[in-house]
């Protein structure tokens, strides 16, 4: 079978690419992606002589990018999307360009070329906060970013193609995903690359904010139980039974790199932070899938790999000091927007 996987150069997609490789050696993958800011060309480069997996650079909103990269395709899946909430607030456009409309590219493509399989890799930031207890798959969507919001759109969108058009297609909605290879403006590897410079770690608020954590090579084997056994037309939550504050993980990074707790700044909150996600997985374990990383273990093997790998992230680390976004450049330009890159 032949897979198309967008963003394929980004964190989760790069992963799945390599799994799906290692995993079904019949198949082949064509990665499409444009290499923005988050796409990294060196895991392109990584897999340059294997003669199974064809890089094709190109944006999801450009029709004929599109065309060329699904021609042949039985599963497409789609993990291309502008996914930093921060970022959204500061500028919604790109997000809606692709999230929205580079996602309705993909859809008509995928019905005019009557692909079998696609399945869409949504967040659960779709369902907003809940206090307690847990969202399952049925729950009213309440989006509170523009980042949450523009992911929900390409869902509603997948759901109309399927109704309107017949397209087979399944969305998945883990929750927050962390390993190797994350870009470093993400909650997790931004603390481990900061506390490995002896860099503040900023907080936002109190640091109460509950997130469940996800390994991303969960996530890869979660995602082929679904493509192998999900029914089309489903919505399956990929969640975790991790779940931890933001503060409390931000503590447990400085304890694995012997960095004492000084090195935690608590910034002021970012606008419509929402305090707490979690979702039910009981659909998805009705398939056998259950997470098998520990968090604390998941978290150790992650900082391990960032120890290795300066070399990967550093030029990444470095471009964000000059970037805009970056919370560090804007905390010596306002203090009260010196959060930026602190979570999610």
């Amino acid at each position: 079978m032949k897979v198309l996987v967008t963003g394929g150069a980004g964190f989760i997609g790069s992963h799945f690419v390599r799994d799906w490789l290692q995993r079904h050696p019949r198949d082949t993958v064509v990665t499409l992606d444009r290499l923005s800011y988050s796409g990294i060309a060196a895991t392109v480069d990584e897999l340059a002589q294997e003669p199974r997996h064809r890089f094709l650079l190109g944006d999801i909103a450009d029709p004929a990018a599109v065309e060329e990269a699904m021609r042949g395709c039985g599963l497409v899946v789609h993990f291309a999307a502008e996914t930093h909430v921060d970022r959204s607030i500061t500028n919604a456009a790109p997000f809606v360009r692709t999230n929205v409309e580079g996602t309705q590219t993909l859809l008509s493509q995928a019905a005019r070329q009557k692909v079998a399989k696609f399945i869409h890799i949504s967040t659960d930031e779709v369902y907003g906060p809940i206090p307690e207890g847990a969202h399952a798959e049925t729950a009213a969507l309440n989006p509170r970013s523009p980042y949450a919001a523009s992911k929900a759109g390409g869902d509603m969108l997948v759901n109309a193609y399927r109704e309107t058009y017949g397209l087979e297609a399944i969305i998945v909605r883990p929750t927050n995903v962390y390993g190797p290879r994350q870009f470093p403006e993400k909650f997790i590897p931004l603390c481990i690359t900061n506390a490995m410079h002896d860099a503040p770690l900023p907080i936002y608020g109190d640091g109460q904010q509950r997130r469940a954590w996800l390994l991303v090579t969960d996530l890869c084997l979660a995602l082929e139980r679904i493509i192998e056994r999900g029914a089309a037309g489903q919505i399956y939550n990929v969640s975790s039974p991790w779940e931890r504050a933001n503060l409390d993980v931000a503590k447990l990074v400085l304890q694995l790199l012997h960095k004492p707790e000084t090195l935690l700044r608590f910034v002021p909150d970012r606008p419509g932070h929402d305090r707490r996600y979690a979702m039910d997985g009981a659909k998805l374990a009705g398939l056998g899938w259950t997470s098998q990383a520990v968090f604390e273990q998941g978290l150790r093997d992650t900082i391990a790999w960032y120890q290795g790998h300066r070399a990967w992230w550093q030029p990444l680390k470095d471009r964000l000091r000059e970037d805009s976004y970056h919370w560090l450049n804007r905390a010596a330009q306002a203090g009260a927007r010196q959060a930026v890159g602190a979570v999610d």
